[in-house]
């Protein structure tokens, strides 16, 4: 993206002097990576959190719309029972990352994720743009969370005999039809429904999507030990839902191994045209559910809130990747498994597929399952989010009330709220088209800098202690950002446009407001920064 040659000209505010291109990618010197890392008082973030807490923490962000909704989808549109082959090489490409995230995690065991390794590494305005891309992966990932949330919380209590104004549970101009006992989205009835004769009501404004969210605002505001026991106990349950379809699912294909045998032949099905079965379909499968891997990476925005960052971070990173990525891959084969993948293109497939088995509790039961699971999702994904608001604010790069830390909840209390309402408003009102594409580009680019950044730094600086090392370097970063890149060109042209969008918003904010507040920046500018002996960079 072109960035306009007057914003290259920025006036600092020391001394009126035009600041040299180079000072745009000034690079935040160790020394005070490892001062902030070691700061303690009211005013910084609380270490409470250890392995266990940091591996939950990994998969409340990764079990939810993944397992519940977008298996049955990929498998349709794409993958057909190869699907579990989608899952594994989405799952390669995230292991790439997560050990280069490990050993960033290890050696800088601060907020800010992807955002202060790149600051670490390859300068400011990467920083900046690597940040402002977390903000569209968090925050607009939890919005479409809430919006999956919100439909299966209404499903639960229909299927409980509570009935909520519909009206209230749908955005504005979207049309319900009441069918099967509850009020259902046209885009969700049946291919086989008529809509002639149905009661029909229009959406006003989704109020429970839009309380969830401030519920789990709250939450975020408590505190983060409040906050990891809560995900850790609501991640107990929804896994051991997931294993409770898993055994329920293989016990009936054990019983009936010709259901499984029909239903897996052709395991690929031949290719029907662009990302539709076929190897091709398998790639485009592993693009679309790479939503699902969405939430991992929040693990080290967590760094500073770890008791031992070092042993611990790559831990919670790490587990909660490989725990995942085997239910991910059990939990398609079964689903292929007990129901044709021709017709797992439908909102709750898993809830299809359990029902195949004849267990009649089982709809309620994955339905509940997918309540919790996409609640600790965006409990995560917003915890995330304020974390690298948190980080941009205390290097300068956003205003001061992201970094306000609360003196009796030790959060950033103010980020919360303000991030918390906006991120409401948002599924509450708007119908959001393709979000899980859009959420999927800003994550695989926040690879892409992560993987590249552990290979800078092992040239630049081969000497610095790494409790973690990530293994075959340079083979594993150059493999992560290859991986990446490729699921990236498997996205819809659409998310492209959307990512250079958002990305040329945010290079407004940073030329009109960071460049002149950055603390790094002002530094190099005086010639207050450290020596690059002294530097990661």
């Amino acid at each position: 993206m072109p960035v306009p040659i007057a914003f290259l000209q920025v006036v600092d505010s020391g001394g009126g002097s035009r600041a040299p291109m180079a000072s745009l990618f000034a690079t935040k010197p160790l020394a005070t990576l490892t001062e902030e890392a070691n700061e303690q008082g009211a005013h910084t973030l609380k270490r409470t959190l250890g392995p266990i807490n940091l591996i939950t923490l990994g998969v409340g962000a990764v079990i939810g719309a993944g397992i519940f909704v977008l298996t049955g989808q990929a498998a349709a549109l794409h993958a057909g029972p190869a699907v579990a082959l989608s899952f594994v090489l989405a799952g390669v490409t995230c292991a790439f990352a997560g050990l280069c995230y490990a050993e960033f995690a290890s050696i800088i065991p601060i907020a800010g994720s992807a955002y202060t390794y790149g600051y670490a590494t390859l300068g400011e305005l990467v920083a900046w743009i690597i940040g402002w891309d977390l903000v569209l992966e968090y925050a607009f990932g939890a919005a479409t969370v809430a919006s999956g949330w919100s439909g299966y919380f209404v499903s639960l209590l229909a299927q409980m005999h509570i009935d909520l104004p519909p009206q209230l549970t749908a955005t504005f101009g979207s049309s319900l039809y009441f069918y099967d006992h509850q009020w259902i989205p046209v885009a969700s009835l049946p291919k086989a429904a008529h809509t002639a004769g149905l009661p029909h009501v229009t959406g006003s404004f989704n109020l429970v999507a839009f309380a969830v969210l401030l519920l789990v605002t709250a939450v975020l505001v408590v505190g983060i030990q409040e906050s990891a026991n809560f995900n850790s106990a609501i991640v107990v349950v929804k896994v051991a839902i997931v294993g409770l379809f898993i055994v329920l699912g293989s016990a009936y294909l054990f019983h009936h191994p010709g259901l499984a045998q029909a239903n897996w032949h052709p395991f690929i099905p031949p290719a029907q045209g662009p990302g539709r079965y076929g190897f091709n379909g398998i790639a485009a499968g592993a693009a679309s559910v790479f939503f699902a891997y969405i939430g991992f990476d929040a693990v080290s925005t967590a760094a500073q809130e770890a008791r031992n960052p070092q042993r611990d971070m790559p831990l919670g990173l790490l587990g909660s990747l490989l725990l995942c990525t085997l239910l991910y891959i059990l939990v398609s084969l079964v689903l292929t498994g007990l129901v044709n993948y021709t017709k797992l293109d439908v909102a709750a497939p898993v809830a299809l597929g359990i029902d195949a088995t004849g267990v009649r509790w089982g709809g309620f039961v994955v339905k509940l399952g997918a309540v919790l699971g996409l609640g600790s999702v965006m409990l995560v994904m917003l915890l995330g989010q304020s974390r690298v608001f948190y980080s941009m604010s205390r290097d300068g790069l956003l205003w001061r009330w992201a970094s306000a830390i609360h003196p009796r909840f030790r959060t950033p209390w103010i980020s919360n709220i303000v991030v918390g309402t906006i991120v409401a408003f948002l599924p509450a009102m708007l119908p959001i088209e393709r979000l899980a594409e859009l959420v999927n580009i800003g994550t695989l680019l926040a690879f892409t800098i992560v993987c590249a950044g552990v290979w800078i730094l092992r040239r630049r600086h081969p000497e610095l202690k790494r409790p973690f090392k990530t293994p075959l370097v340079p083979l594993t970063p150059i493999l992560g950002m290859l991986s990446a890149l490729y699921l990236m060109f498997k996205l819809p042209e659409i998310t492209w446009v959307v990512l250079f969008v958002w990305l040329a918003i945010g290079l407004v904010i940073y030329f009109s407001y960071g460049v002149k507040h950055s603390k790094v920046r002002a530094a190099s500018l005086v010639g207050l920064a450290s020596t690059p002996s002294d530097r990661i960079g």
